[in-house]
């Protein structure tokens, strides 16, 4: 006698299920984690693929505060291993502080475009490096006693320049990532 109920499992295409943010997540970080190990540095300058990629993330599944707090203490755990920082544990910091500025901006509802052009990655890009890049660099002075001058002349344009590099890089991967991630009856 066979006493085992059956399941049925419905999927419906577009929606994903309730804990498909996590997956993107994990996706995009791990993706992110690989091509800044990866990446060599020019002049020691190179793009942080974990801001961008979290960018993204929050862009295709608008997560709430609480999620882009958890999705930052990963970004910041990871980027505790995997930096070339002389003080890695910034990030910890650093990342949270992105996330919650970049998923704020998302859920502000303001919209970034040019025509029709959505510019709203690269904006992201840009305000959720500087606020990251920003909070790094000053936890890092301010922990190891460095010089004013080495901060305003030798970190902050790093900062910036890292900044420009993920506004180019968070819009160009946005298209492909949109069309492979976004839900339908989205924008």
């Amino acid at each position: 006698m066979n006493t085992e109920e059956k399941t049925q499992v419905t999927m419906v295409e577009g929606t994903g299920g309730k804990y498909r943010w996590i997956a993107m997540t994990a996706l995009f970080l791990a993706i992110g984690t690989i091509l800044r190990l990866v990446s060599p540095s020019v002049a020691g300058v190179s793009p942080n693929w974990t801001i961008a990629m979290y960018c993204l993330v929050m862009i295709l599944v608008r997560p709430a505060i609480p999620q882009a707090i958890g999705i930052g203490l990963v970004a910041g755990a990871i980027g505790v291993v995997s930096s070339k920082s002389i003080f890695p544990y910034a990030n910890l910091l650093s990342e949270v502080l992105g996330a919650v500025v970049c998923a704020a901006l998302v859920r502000s509802g303001i919209r970034f475009q040019l025509g029709k052009f959505n510019l709203q990655p690269a904006v992201l890009g840009l305000l959720t490096t500087l606020a990251s890049g920003m909070t790094f660099v000053t936890a890092t002075k301010l922990a190891l006693e460095l010089p004013m001058q080495m901060y305003l002349y030798g970190m902050i344009p790093v900062v910036l320049t890292v900044a420009a590099i993920n506004t180019v890089i968070t819009q160009m991967l946005y298209f492909p990532a949109h069309k492979i991630f976004a839900q339908k009856g989205e924008e």
